[in-house]
C-alpha cells in the first residue's frame, strides 16, 4: 500500500533525541527548542518564534493575546480544521464563516468586509495547502476596521506570499509540526510574531502565567505567577526531532516540490480533456507542496476514485467537512452570505499521496492509476 502520508525522517533524529535526554533537560526551552526558534526567526525574518505543543495551542495563545472576549466575532472560512474555530470559541467568541474561493480553497477576501459588524475583533485567514490567501486585501481591510489578523499557517511553513513568509504577515502567525506536516515533531507547533507587541505576554502565557522565561535569562531573581496562562511549552525531546528536519529544510522542501511537479505535469492531460481540475497556484504565491490535490466532477465520482485507488494499493483521502455543517459549527457559529463554493468544492477535492521521500515508482503508479480510472 502506498500510504497517503509518511512522517519525515532525515536520519539524525535519534541522535538528537539522545542528546536531549543526556542533557537532563527534556522539558521545555532546552537547547533544541532554542535552536529551532532561532532558526525560524532568522529564516522567516520574524521578531520572535515560540515553539508550542501544537498549532491548536498556538491559535489558543493568539486568541488570548488578541484579547478575544465573550460576544466578540471572529471571521474565518468554514473549510478548515476544527482548531481554527475552537481557539476562539474557547474564549466565548462567535465564529462568522464566509465562503471560499473555488480556485485556491482559501477564504474569499472579497466577502470579508460585508461580514464585519461592530462586534468583529479578528480575521483568521487559513492558508490552505500552503497556498497563501490574498493577504494585501485582508491586511487592508483589517487596518481600516482596526481588526487583528491571525494567520492559520498550519500548512504554510516555508511558503510565501510575494516576498513574505506565511505566518509573518498578520499580527500573529501559527504553524503546525504535526506528523502530517512538511516538518514534524510528532505533535507540535509555533506562534510567530512580526513585532515585539506580544512577545513578553506570550512568554508568560506559554509558561503557565509565570515570568519564568525572564528568570531563566537572569533578568529577575525569582519567578512568580503574574498573568493568566497555560502549559503550551513542548518537550525538548520533540524539539530535538524537529531540529533534524529544520537542518534539512530546503532538501525536504525541494523533494516535495519535485513530487508536486511530477503529479502536476503528468495529470495535465486529464485536465485538458475535462476529467479533473488540478491544483491552482496564484502567481503571487510560492507554495511549499504541502499537498497535491485534484478535483473530481462530484462527490460520487470522488468516492468511486478513492475506492478504485484503495483496491489497487493507493491511499488517497478527502479533507475537511465544512465546519458550518457540523453540530458544533451550528452551535457556535453562523455562515454569512451564501455557501456557493465551500460545500460543493470540498466534496470534489481529493488528496494524493504526498510526503518526503516518496519513491519515483510510487509516484508513477499513482498517476497511472488515476489516468486508468478516467481513460
Amino acid at each position: 500500500m502506498i500510504g497517503f502520508n509518511v512522517p519525515p525522517v532525515i536520519g539524525t533524529e535519534e541522535k538528537y533525541v539522545k542528546e536531549a535526554i543526556a542533557s537532563h533537560k527534556i522539558c521545555g526551552d532546552g537547547e533544541f527548542t532554542k535552536k529551532c526558534s532561532k532558526w525560524m526567526k532568522n529564516k522567516f525574518n520574524a521578531k520572535e518564534v515560540l515553539l508550542t505543543t501544537s498549532c491548536s495551542s498556538a491559535l489558543e495563545m493568539a486568541a488570548l493575546l488578541s484579547d478575544i472576549q465573550p460576544g466578540d466575532e471572529v471571521i474565518m472560512p468554514a473549510y478548515t480544521f476544527v482548531s481554527t474555530a475552537n481557539a476562539f470559541v474557547l474564549r466565548g467568541a462567535k465564529i462568522v464563516f464566509v465562503d471560499i474561493r473555488p480556485d485556491t480553497m482559501n477564504i474569499d477576501e472579497k466577502l470579508i468586509e460585508a461580514a464585519i459588524t461592530d462586534k468583529t475583533k479578528a480575521i483568521v485567514p487559513v492558508h490552505y495547502a500552503g497556498v497563501s490567501c490574498e493577504m494585501d486585501t485582508i491586511m487592508d481591510i483589517a487596518k481600516r476596521h482596526n481588526l487583528k489578523v491571525i494567520e492559520d499557517a498550519a500548512q504554510g511553513v516555508m511558503a510565501k506570499y510575494k516576498d513574505k513568509y506565511l505566518g509573518t504577515i498578520g499580527d500573529i502567525g501559527c504553524y503546525s509540526f504535526h506528523e502530517t506536516k512538511n516538518y514534524s515533531m510528532g505533535e507540535g507547533g509555533a506562534v510567530v510574531f512580526k513585532n515585539n507587541d506580544y512577545t513578553e505576554l506570550a512568554e508568560i502565557i506559554r509558561e503557565k502565567g509565570t515570568n519564568r522565561s525572564k528568570f531563566y535569562r537572569g533578568e529577575i531573581d525569582k519567578y512568580t505567577w503574574v498573568e493568566y496562562g497555560s502549559s503550551y511549552l513542548p518537550s525538548d525531546i520533540n524539539a530535538a526531532y524537529l531540529w533534524a528536519e529544520l537542518e534539512k529544510a530546503d532538501e525536504i522542501n525541494n523533494n516535495r516540490l519535485a513530487t508536486w511537479s511530477f503529479y502536476n505535469d503528468n495529470l495535465k492531460e486529464l485536465e485538458d480533456k475535462g476529467y479533473i481540475e488540478r491544483q491552482f497556484i496564484p502567481k503571487e504565491c510560492t507554495h511549499n507542496a504541502h499537498m497535491y490535490y485534484i478535483k473530481t466532477k462530484d462527490l460520487d465520482e470522488r468516492t468511486n476514485l478513492i475506492k478504485f485507488l484503495k483496491e489497487h494499493g493507493v491511499q488517497a483521502v478527502f479533507h475537511y467537512v465544512p465546519l458550518h455543517t457540523a453540530p458544533a459549527g451550528i452551535k457556535y457559529a453562523r455562515f454569512f452570505g451564501e455557501d456557493k463554493y465551500t460545500t460543493k468544492e470540498s466534496e470534489r477535492l481529493l488528496r494524493l499521496p504526498m510526503y518526503y521521500g516518496l519513491k519515483q515508482e510510487d509516484k508513477e503508479k499513482v498517476v497511472e492509476l488515476v489516468k486508468s480510472f478516467y481513460m
